[in-house]
């Protein structure tokens, strides 16, 4: 018996998402990735005597905005509180977040599972609150050092409802995660970097059970690939100490991206007291109904609108859509594209094709792209027109454009590229043709109707690539047979 059909993953995602805003969570300090160490740093921020923190309020927006896009019920009074703990590069020895009043409560990501359909995963909360510093082991071999320039960065903490059942799903969820902020324009979105990390909490129980399995804590993973790679891991770990009999312990355990395994870090026997208590030094935040629908009224396009707009209004596949959806400035791209023509398939393979394919040649993204949606369209049309072939349009035209400031029209007639579409002159071609290969116009009416193409190649050979391919094609057939 295959066992995973046997057992039920539960899983739980706790993502920290950092903030692209300017200055610190609760100090003006820069809020810069890649500074010299501990020199984004000050007293306010290391919790020094007299000091006192101040809200940010980009931080306050920014977790409205993430609220309104998933949904959620943004909650009116806002207070703070301290979570005490001692990590060496937790200066003040607390860390300033929420714990009975997350900013928001409720909402979901849609993701779609491994029958291929929409599965909503509902989020339990997200809070606001401040990252701590970092420690580096591995630049001096008898020391740690701390670099205090990530301590009071802003964080958003979104938690799920453990409603994830796979590593599949989890993996899933994360992306669109990622997909959201980055649409949001809150958090780059960077695993690698640390900007986005992720938690996940893992058990198992048998398929049916209610109750759920001893719960496993997993750290340490940087990256989507790493959060999936773990999970399943850490399943089947489980699945084989149920098997033997042995008991699971609630612990938390860091991921090995080396060899793909989990290794236990510390035992949780009793839930941390972290010994909350409101922030005595911040005064909550009152969110009124007026400024949550100001914040609505910036938001960008989301993601699920414009799947659904490239899906339902410009009717492309969910395929196409999905790729052109993943990336922000491609989906707004594509977007200002369709202003500028009606045939949105073919817009549709050009950026999941040709420009696709130049942007990863060239190392850059559709933000560096030089060519503007208006002449791209005018290129398609071109197409649409029969003036030119779509090989000719890609292959020739499109890498001239770029650089070009002639219109696609004007380079095709200037190097004798437009499309010969005249029946009487195909035909004269064709019949050079249909003259030169008596066996093969035998084996052809035969039965070797394969044998099209060998004709229609050689007309676009005698014709230099000018001749129209599906009017070609039309004149071949009609010919022979």
């Amino acid at each position: 018996m295959n066992l995973e059909n046997k057992y039920e993953a539960v899983i739980g995602l706790e993502v920290h998402a950092q903030l692209l805003t300017k200055t610190k969570a609760y100090s003006n300090d820069e809020n810069i990735y890649g500074a010299k160490p501990n020199s984004k740093t000050s007293v306010i921020t290391q919790g020094h005597p007299g000091t006192l923190p101040v809200s940010n309020k980009k931080v306050i927006e920014y977790a409205v905005r993430l609220g309104i896009a998933v949904d959620a019920e943004i909650r009116e009074l806002n207070e703070y509180a301290r979570k005490n703990y001692f990590y060496a590069d937790l200066p003040k020895g607390y860390q300033i977040t929420q714990d009975k009043t997350p900013i928001c409560n409720g909402g979901y990501i849609e993701i779609t599972d491994q029958k291929d359909q929409l599965k909503k995963i509902n989020i339990t909360r997200i809070h606001m609150e401040e990252d701590a510093g970092k420690s580096i082991h591995d630049l001096d071999p008898f020391h740690s050092l701390v670099d205090l320039n990530r301590a009071g960065v802003p964080l958003l903490e979104i938690v799920s409802e453990p409603e994830i059942r796979s590593s599949e799903e989890a993996y899933q969820y994360l992306l669109e995660v990622r997909k959201l902020v980055r649409y949001l324009d809150i958090c780059d979105g960077n695993m690698e970097e640390g900007s986005l990390r992720c938690d996940a909490n893992v058990s198992v129980r048998l398929k049916g059970d209610e109750k759920f399995g001893t719960k496993v804590e997993v750290k340490n993973m940087n990256s989507s690939r790493n959060v999936k790679n773990a999970i399943e891991y850490e399943i089947k770990r489980q699945i084989d100490l149920i098997e033997k009999g042995e008991q699971i312990i609630h612990e938390t355990r860091g991921f090995n991206a080396t060899d793909g395994t989990t290794l236990s870090q510390r035992h949780k026997e009793e839930a941390n007291d972290y010994r909350y208590f409101p922030e005595p030094d911040l005064q909550p935040i009152v969110i009124t109904q007026e400024y949550i629908e100001k914040v609505r009224e910036s938001l960008p396009p989301l993601p699920k609108e414009l799947l659904k707009k490239f899906t339902k209004d410009f009717n492309l596949s969910n395929y196409d859509a999905k790729i052109i959806v993943e990336d922000k400035k491609t989906a707004l791209y594509y977007d200002d594209l369709c202003r500028y023509t009606k045939n949105y398939k073919a817009a549709a393979n050009f950026m999941n094709g040709i420009v696709k394919s130049y942007l990863k040649e060239n190392a850059q993204t559709i933000e560096d792209f030089q060519l503007q949606p208006e002449r791209l369209a005018q290129l398609i049309l071109l197409i649409d027109e029969n003036k030119i072939s779509n090989s000719i349009a890609t292959g020739k035209i499109f890498p001239i454009l770029i650089s070009s400031d002639l219109s696609p029209e004007e380079i095709a007639i200037q190097n004798n590229w437009i499309q010969e579409s005249d029946s009487d002159t195909i035909t004269a071609l064709i019949d050079q043709v249909i003259n030169k290969y008596p066996d093969k116009v035998k084996e052809y009416k035969s039965g070797k109707k394969g044998l099209i193409g060998l004709f229609v190649g050689e007309v676009m050979k005698l014709s230099k690539g000018k001749a129209d391919p599906k009017l070609t094609n039309e004149l071949i057939r009609k010919k022979l047979d």
